[in-house]
């Protein structure tokens, strides 16, 4: 694909990052008018999103680090270098959530209202943030001979070159969409807060759980599943027991 959006002299824009900011930015401002239609304290948004941006970006490297500490261990500067490839949307949001208890809980905030204000624009920054994954080539899937098999060709492409590969990354921001249209199919249907935010976390993890039985780049072991999958089914467990609950609230 095309790992650089654009590049005049000494000016590049990765289209990694690109992607991941267009995700952030769309997450939020989708955020924002969920919660004015929830009648909360939307000028928030912009300081509360600082913190789950800074928090979303550590959260998610720190764990893609953890799944390579080999090569990390070889190249530490490359920790840093996250624009180019490598972040772990499941890290992501573990940080994101406990930086938005933190500030929620510090400004008196009620916590489940918002995590439904920001399902939706989670699974849409999914959405868009996974096109990155697709132009920088990490997330690849495993080799396949199905009709939408991709082969990548630009040498500075993250996956294999000149392989028919699963287009996992396509699979993932399908994934988005749907959980996306599922949310809004149903938010005005449920009663309690929190209940929004679960179904998002049930979907994400099914999703999540069933792509990896595609994905080809190394994401840990753990007996018979990889360590993101054990992680998916955890959030699968977690956003069903939190949906009931938070029915019963």
């Amino acid at each position: 694909m095309h790992p650089v959006l654009i590049r005049i002299g000494p000016f590049t824009i990765y289209s990694y990052g690109f992607f991941i900011a267009a995700a952030i930015l769309l997450g939020l401002a989708i955020g924002m008018r969920e919660a004015k239609h929830r009648g909360l304290s939307h000028r928030i948004v912009p300081d509360l999103g600082f913190y789950l941006i800074l928090s979303a970006i550590v959260g998610a490297r720190l764990l893609y680090v953890l799944l390579k500490p080999d090569y990390f261990l070889q190249h530490p500067l490359d920790i840093l270098q996250f624009w180019k490839g490598g972040l772990v949307f499941i890290g992501g949001a573990i940080g994101a959530v406990g930086a938005a208890v933190v500030y929620l809980r510090l400004h008196r905030e009620p916590f489940w209202s918002w995590a439904d204000a920001f399902a939706p624009g989670i699974a849409a920054g999914q959405a868009i943030g996974r096109i990155g994954c697709l132009m920088a080539g990490c997330c690849y899937g495993e080799t396949c001979t199905l009709p939408w098999a991709i082969s990548f060709t630009n040498p500075n492409s993250l996956a294999p070159l000149h392989m028919e590969l699963h287009p996992t990354q396509i699979y993932h921001s399908l994934a988005g969409i749907l959980t996306l249209a599922l949310l809004y199919a149903i938010k005005r249907r449920l009663q309690g807060s929190g209940q929004l935010f679960g179904i998002l976390l049930v979907c994400y993890g099914a999703l999540r759980f069933a792509i990896e039985f595609f994905r080809g780049d190394f994401r840990g072991h753990l007996g018979p599943l990889s360590v993101t999958q054990w992680v998916a089914l955890g959030v699968l467990i977690l956003g069903i027991a939190l949906f009931q609950m938070r029915r019963r609230a």
